[in-house]
């Protein structure tokens, strides 16, 4: 994807911090030498599966959304799972995930994929930018304190995992079971920041990017109904519909069923039946996106084409005062340096006006789009009222 979102000098991958995750996915080739049991394979399935399921149903469902409502006991349970795989703690996860959704696909969206691919699926927490932790996103849950605890000491749900994984697999068990399914859980969750905002079909229109994926919902336990979700994100069923697999609502509903879960919330009637893009409703996020991108393209070419006039006329100017200069060299020097400057400033002073055209534009059509988009909805809501 065309990245039309430029990035801040402070999100530039820091390679030295980042170099034990990339050297992570080199792990798994040791099992050259320690081969790769059955039961590794078995541990590496069932260790993927739980360890989604804790990302999917606590760390986004629960702590991010708040979807249903758990004891506080049940809570630790879910916290400290998610730490197994090894993606920060639940007060760090929950509270980027909350600014995804309330800047989605804008400047101030931590992982857009307008900011490019890899940006969204890896590039942004290997940057320092997103590194801390802000207590501000997420006050409901940084008051307790074991949840503050486990979001400081994150290593050691996935330490106690990889002995364990040790012990009863051997060194095939750590290898294939823990270090290959912490991978494959890894991707199969970035996906969702990558693939789902890139790939896929849109049922609703909402203000970002988000498809709806049934490859990345198998990856992800049921998550790849992202548009879905972006749509309404208050619901612990991503899945609206029977056809939608969701096998982490499923297990959600299980553990409803014993007692362990209460308040599953599901999208209401009026949520579902909401106008689809494929009924005609204008579609503003995605309007918003083609409009960022070739906005982006414009004042690219615009910037290219004035620096190559500004380089033209720098160079005729200097042709010019080197023709003239068998008089008096030094006042040539200072003829073609005045030159030189004049030009510059009348150059960067006509980019910055186009700037700020080309984003008053742009501005103006967005707000013209959006109100488009809000006297539509109000008009199929009178018309609905009148049938």
């Amino acid at each position: 994807m065309t990245q039309a979102l430029l990035r801040a000098d402070d999100e530039r991958i820091n390679w030295r911090s980042s170099m034990p995750f990339l050297l992570f996915h080199l792990v798994p080739l040791a099992a050259v030498y320690t081969g790769v049991s059955v039961r590794a394979v078995v541990m590496c399935a069932v260790l993927y599966a739980v360890r989604m399921f804790f990302i999917t149903a606590g760390y986004h469902r629960y702590f991010a959304h708040r979807s249903y409502r758990v004891s506080r006991p049940v809570q630790l349970v879910l916290a400290f799972g998610g730490t197994t795989a090894l993606q920060q703690g639940p007060l760090w996860w929950a509270s980027h995930h909350r600014a995804h959704h309330r800047y989605s696909d804008q400047d101030r969206d931590v992982h857009s994929p307008l900011k490019g691919f890899w940006w969204s699926h890896v590039g942004w927490f290997l940057c320092d930018k997103y590194s801390a932790t802000d207590l501000d996103a997420i006050p409901d849950f940084a008051k307790y304190p074991e949840l503050r605890f486990l979001n400081k000491f994150d290593w050691i749900g996935p330490w106690m995992l990889g002995i364990a994984s040790f012990l009863v697999g051997g060194w095939s068990g750590l290898v294939i079971g823990f270090f290959l399914s912490t991978i494959l859980v890894w991707h199969g969750t970035f996906t969702v920041n990558s693939l789902a905002h890139v790939f896929g079909r849109r049922r609703y229109a909402t203000s970002d990017t988000s498809r709806n994926s049934l490859i990345v919902a198998v990856l992800t336990l049921g998550e790849g109904w992202h548009n879905n979700h972006h749509h309404y994100q208050a619901s612990a069923r991503q899945g609206f519909f029977w056809w939608e697999l969701d096998p982490t609502f499923y297990a959600l509903r299980a553990l409803s069923a014993v007692g362990l879960v209460h308040d599953l919330r599901r999208p209401p009637a009026a949520v579902l039946n909401a106008p689809h893009v494929s009924d005609g409703c204008f579609d503003i996020g995605m309007f918003r996106a083609y409009w960022v991108k070739a906005s982006a393209a414009v004042a690219r070419a615009s910037v290219s084409g004035s620096v190559s006039n500004a380089r033209a006329s720098v160079s005729d100017t200097v042709t010019h005062a080197r023709a003239s200069v068998s008089g008096t060299m030094s006042s040539g020097v200072a003829s073609v340096g005045d030159a030189v400057a004049t030009r510059r400033a009348a150059v960067e002073a006509s980019l910055q006006a186009d700037r700020v055209a080309l984003e008053e534009f742009v501005t103006a059509s967005l707000r013209a789009a959006e109100a488009f988009a809000r006297l539509g909805r109000q008009g199929r809501r009178e018309i609905g009222h009148q049938e």
